[in-house]
């Protein structure tokens, strides 16, 4: 089982030169989401191919310096002297997103020999239609006036993707949703909204951080998180949302006469 390391400046270095990527918490130990805390310790104690570790900045000008860190907590991560990651306060969903980048460049400094794996049976090619529902290979983009229609009203379950041009993390996401609403094609719609250009949705969904992901099914909202999350998350996020069977709802009683 692997630890949470806490370093000082004397013993950074030597942690970054590993052959390990790092993980690294610069923390005075103040503003931490308990979210991100639970999901970065269970992280720690389940991987031991990447370091986990921690550093409080104020007691490390070397490290502070190195990586501009103050009094808000940073998540960096690290391999072979490069920054790969850097999310300032960051959220529980964060920590998977930087496991699998990270992880990612793991598996191209060691790669191993490739397999022609078998074709699933859901990744076989759906027809252009399916009982007259309109199916998309992209995402729609929707606005204030559209989104009753191509979302709340369209017979396929809808993932919605709240974003902004300016956000980072909004475009780590966008291409895992182009590939997904490829994938799910006939069973799954992906909509985006821009929030800079939609305000009537952003201010009725109280959207206060991007991106956020929303999962529609039957006009009601079954899941809505923010933050990016990563293509084995949101994979299995979609197959969950096309399996999810919603009660119908009890007839309305007729008025008394």
């Amino acid at each position: 089982m692997a630890e949470l390391m806490t370093l000082d400046d004397s013993a950074l270095e030597s942690v970054l030169n590993g052959s390990k990527p790092v993980l690294l918490l610069l923390t005075t130990g103040e503003g931490v989401r308990g979210d991100f805390n639970t999901a970065f310790k269970k992280a720690a104690a389940e991987n031991g191919k990447i370091v986990f570790a921690q550093l409080n900045p104020r007691h490390n000008p070397t490290a502070a310096a190195r990586f501009d860190a103050g009094d808000k907590p940073v998540l960096v991560g690290l391999f072979d002297g490069e920054e790969l990651f850097r999310r300032s306060r960051p959220w529980g969903s964060d920590v998977p997103l930087a496991l699998e980048m990270m992880e990612k460049e793991l598996a191209n400094a060691h790669p191993v020999p490739a397999q022609t794996p078998a074709q699933p049976e859901e990744s076989l090619p759906v027809p252009a239609a399916v009982s007259g529902v309109i199916v998309d290979e992209k995402p729609v983009h929707v606005t204030d006036a559209t989104f009753e229609q191509e979302v709340l009203a369209h017979d396929l379950p809808v993932v919605v993707d709240f974003w902004a041009s300016w956000c980072g993390p909004c475009r780590q996401v966008g291409p895992i949703l182009d590939k997904l609403a490829k994938e799910f094609s006939g069973k799954v719609r992906v909509a985006k909204v821009n929030v800079d250009e939609n305000p009537g949705l952003s201010q009725a969904f109280q959207v206060s951080s991007i991106p956020l992901i929303m999962m529609i099914k039957q006009r009601s909202i079954v899941f809505s998180q923010p933050g990016a999350l990563p293509e084995g998350v949101l994979r299995d996020l979609f197959n969950q949302l096309v399996a999810l069977q919603i009660p119908a709802r009890e007839p309305e009683g007729q008025p008394a006469n």
